[in-house]
């Protein structure tokens, strides 16, 4: 770097110049290049170079988006520059043509306020190891005529141009202009002071733009190519048509049609839904191959060849071999065997029935969907099971239409083309499960499909014509009938299955259940069998559900560890005889596998409690007893209720209050005795969410105990809904309920005088051993429960004391 004025050529350059900032571009030694000025600040400093030798220092901006930069907006390197002509603009721009000189780097700004003055030392580059210097040159020449031919804005006169340079500076400095670059990478070179390492960084950057370009090349050859053979495709196709055309040839000479053609005739649609494929076919015929369209009908065609239109499959229609799969298949439910042999005599009178839709509710694992299977098997039909457990859309139910990316037929349209018959057995599990959102009412959409009147017009979306179903026998199920909408309910023929019995596990275990279980766990050969205290040992201390699943599950599991036994026993590997030995699994066995019992048999305490009452309810898993705390205590006058209690048990709780304030007299209560009392109602098992409306009458005696501190005996156990005016409305689920209580040694039951007639569908081993009391008012339940408040009664009047 030198240190003050010096001789270039003939051209004298001062130590301090005006600086001139540039925007967006960065001028080299050895250019002349026009450059257009427009800041005040900027035309100041050229017109003061003019009248001071012409000199100045051209710099770039760091951010070109900065309108007035300071010094920190600059950088310290650049090229100091002559001006060779200034010329005014009409438009008030000043226009500059610079010729570079050298390198130039600031040293420091000068005080100057009105443009930029600095001191700016520059750079003669000797040249050293010539050979080098020669080797680079020829590489960043032969580099950027490949370069220029790569390029599509490339000049081809540069790379003649590039030859008449000998200067290796003046070559350096030329390439680096003529190539695109950014700004900081240009501004790079400006900041190398050795020629040499310049050479390298103008090579790596040569070597980087010719990859890019050649990747672009790539890319663009593959896009042309791809464009032109579906060009080439799509005018083959269309001269194909021309020629079909020209030569009057039918479209149906394509074999693809052809077969469509063939394949739709052959399918047995009604005429409405023979015109629609036909119309789509003469739709497909037109459209190219490759268009999205053509994807769209073919698959709607297909769907339409694929469905069941006449295709049926022959009912077995002998009512005695109907009862005796169903008998083979099920132990008890009696009432759905029942029914549906009604179903199949009505069947082998008229040949056709509409409104076979039958609802199976009850508590998982009873055997609702293994029936409607059973059913399917007895008649001869296909059987096609729908999940619709979560369903939320009701295009799930209806389909999606056309014009929708991925559109597909229904759940329902979807099981008839697995059937493949137009009267197979469709079960629709779970129906209480179904949900809605903000893509429809789905329960809504299936009012058409379990409608007799209507289904044999349904309308699926997909399909966009009429399809029968009025052929179908729809089999339903739920786990609880009041999640059912009601006009779903309406539609259907409920069927109530209860829970289990003790003895109907037992012979559930012992026709079905164990054969099933020994030959899946390949232990045929020896003989397994289970003695019935070993199957009640599972029933009563492993299980506790109303149906037989976890029954099963605990079977398998003393299976699986008598398969293992055996082959401890043989060494390890299974070894045959001819007389294998017999195993026969008891009650020891079934602890030694089972280990620790999960539930213990406790009958329910039977002491007699002040405020303590026992209820009966029905959960969704079968019956259960309901124990019902209340206690009264000096404080705010209010009734608090604990224990996980629904919005609907929480409204009996407050009527019940009600009827025994407003009647306080009846019951012998003092007007006054609720003033400052705070009454605490309390279900225990606090964890688990307890509703429903039948704990009414419970809830009122527990209340009534605990006001007239009388106890309720511990064996009395009772069900039913109440109105303020101390009626006792009937409930559902007796038959759970009942069971519930015989399980857990109640003796008495008090339940509303309506469902007396129930009574006679509920199983006599139920039965045996309870004391049924009907009620239809709160005094008659309270004379069962309370009868010293009864006695009171009698003796004396109760009232106001004056």
């Amino acid at each position: 770097m030198k240190n003050k004025a010096e001789q270039t050529g003939e051209i004298e350059i001062p130590r301090v110049m005006p600086v001139l900032p540039l925007r967006d571009m960065v001028i080299f030694p050895f250019m002349i290049y026009p450059v257009l000025v427009g800041r005040e600040q900027s035309i100041t400093a050229a017109n003061h170079a003019m009248e001071a030798g012409k000199i100045l220092f051209l710099t770039t901006q760091i951010r070109s988006s900065v309108e007035n930069p300071t010094k920190e907006d600059l950088y310290l390197e650049g090229t100091i520059a002559r001006i060779q002509q200034m010329v005014r603009l009409p438009n008030g721009l000043m226009k500059v043509l610079v010729d570079g000189l050298v390198q130039g780097k600031i040293v420091s700004f000068t005080e100057r306020k009105e443009f930029f003055e600095a001191t700016v030392d520059f750079l003669l580059p000797g040249v050293t190891n010539t050979n080098e210097i020669d080797a680079l040159v020829r590489q960043s020449t032969t580099l950027f005529k490949e370069y220029l031919k790569l390029s599509k804005t490339g000049n081809q006169d540069l790379a003649a141009s590039i030859d008449l340079i000998d200067d290796p500076q003046k070559k350096l400095f030329f390439i680096a202009a003529n190539i695109t670059q950014s700004i900081e990478n240009k501004q790079r070179l400006l900041s190398i002071y050795s020629l040499r390492e310049q050479y390298f960084e103008l090579i790596k950057m040569l070597n980087t733009e010719i990859d890019i370009l050649k990747i672009e090349i790539e890319i663009d050859g593959k896009v042309q190519e791809n464009i032109a053979k579906t060009q080439r495709k799509f005018i083959i196709s269309e001269q194909i048509k021309i020629l079909q055309d020209e030569l009057g040839e039918d479209e149906d000479s394509s074999p693809e049609v052809m077969k469509l053609r063939e394949a739709i005739k052959e399918a047995g649609m009604p005429q409405v839904a023979f015109d629609k494929a036909t119309e789509e076919l003469n739709k497909l015929k037109k459209i190219p191959p490759l268009s999205p369209e053509y994807t769209v009908i073919r698959n709607y065609l297909d769907v339409l060849i694929s469905l069941p239109w006449s295709k049926k499959s022959e009912d077995r229609l002998d009512i005695h071999n109907v009862m005796k799969v169903l008998n083979e298949d099920h132990y008890g439910l009696d009432k759905p065997k029942e029914r549906i042999a009604e179903h199949i005599a009505v069947l082998n009178m008229v040949k056709k029935m509409r409104g076979q839709i039958l609802c199976l509710v009850g508590p998982p694992g009873v055997g609702k969907t293994s029936l409607g299977r059973s059913i399917a098997r007895a008649l001869g039909r296909e059987f096609v099971r729908i999940s619709l457990g979560g369903v939320r859309d009701e295009a799930e139910i209806r389909g999606h239409r056309r014009t929708y990316i991925g559109s597909m037929p229904g759940k329902i349209i979807m099981a008839m083309k697995r059937a493949g018959t137009v009267n197979p057995v469709i079960l629709l599990d779970e129906i209480d499960k179904l949900t809605s959102d903000f893509r429809g009412d789905p329960a809504s959409a299936m009012l058409e499909v379990l409608d007799p009147e209507q289904n044999h017009t349904f309308q699926d979306h997909y399909l966009e014509v009429d399809y029968d179903l009025s052929n179908v026998m729809f089999i339903t199920t739920a786990n609880v009938r009041y999640t059912i909408p009601l006009p779903l309910q309406d539609r259907m023929e409920i069927i109530e299955l209860s829970s289990y019995l003790e003895m109907d596990k037992l012979e559930i275990a012992k026709r079905h259940i164990i054969p099933k279980q020994v030959e899946n766990h390949g232990l045929v050969d020896y003989h397994v069998s289970f003695k019935d205290d070993a199957i009640l040992s599972v029933i009563n201390n492993y299980t506790r559900e109303a149906g037989v699943r976890n029954l099963e599950r605990e079977i398998a599991s003393v299976l699986r560890k008598t398969a293992k036994n055996i082959l401890e026993k043989n060494g390890g590997k299974e070894k045959k005889s001819r007389k294998p030995k017999q195993f026969v699994i008891d009650s020891k066995k079934v602890a030694e596998f089972l280990g620790i019992p999960k539930y213990k048999q406790q009958k329910h305490a039977t002491a007699s409690k002040v405020g303590s009452v026992t209820g009966l309810a029905w959960t969704s898993v079968g019956g259960d007893i309901l124990s019902v705390d209340v206690s009264i205590m000096p404080g705010a006058e209010k009734l608090t209720l604990t224990g996980q209690l629904g919005e609907v048990m929480r409204e009996s709780a407050h009527a019940a209050l009600s009827y025994i304030r407003s009647n306080a007299a009846l019951f012998g209560i003092e007007d006054e005795y609720f003033k400052g009392k705070e009454i605490h109602i309390h279900l225990p098992a606090g964890a688990i969410p307890k509703d429903g409306p039948s704990a009414g009458i419970t809830l009122t005696i527990a209340m009534l105990s605990a006001i007239t501190g009388k106890p309720v005996a511990g064996d009395i156990a009772m069900t039913g809904e109440i109105t303020l005016r101390g009626e006792v409305f009937p409930i559902g689920g007796l038959n759970e309920k009942l069971l519930a209580a015989r399980k857990n040694g109640i003796k008495k039951v008090l339940i509303p005088k309506e469902n007396q007639i129930d009574l006679q569908e509920i199983p006599k081993p139920i039965l045996e051993g309870l004391i049924i009391t009907p009620v239809s008012t709160i005094p008659q339940a309270v004379s069962e429960t309370l009868p010293e408040i009864t006695m009171n009664l009698k003796k004396k009047p109760a009232g106001k004391k004056r």
